[in-house]
């Protein structure tokens, strides 16, 4: 999730209360009365991305907190050396051709027509 929603929002919203109020001491009303419209809009969209991040936040921590542990220990009981994961990488194909005919029924049960759609 990018933060620059929530950037982008908060800068905008602390530049316009710093030109409201400037505008109000300035004695500039129709600058401060267009930055103080606009103020009420930003100050709660800021709130509505501050109060989503934190939420996320919040999710995020919990998440790794209820797996993190338990698979951390877990991973590490079962770690190989990475000779060893390179060679069952290398004949897992063949461990799992031997698998598939030893669960291939011995009767067909297509007709030879279509096997034969099939090779060709």
């Amino acid at each position: 999730m990018s933060h620059r929603p929530l950037a982008i929002v908060s800068g905008l919203t602390i530049g316009d209360y710093l030109l409201w109020n400037w505008s109000l001491n300035a004695n500039h009303d129709v600058l401060a009365l267009v930055s103080g419209l606009t103020l009420p809009p930003m100050t709660i969209a800021l709130v509505w991305l501050l109060a989503l991040t934190a939420a996320r936040l919040i999710a995020r921590g919990s998440r790794r907190s209820a797996h993190g542990r338990s698979g951390a220990r877990a991973g590490a009981r079962t770690a190989r050396p990475r000779w060893r994961r390179r060679r069952a990488i290398e004949h897992a194909p063949a461990t799992a051709a031997v698998s598939q005919a030893q669960q291939a029924p011995s009767t067909p049960t297509t007709s030879p027509r279509t096997s034969r759609k099939i090779a060709a």
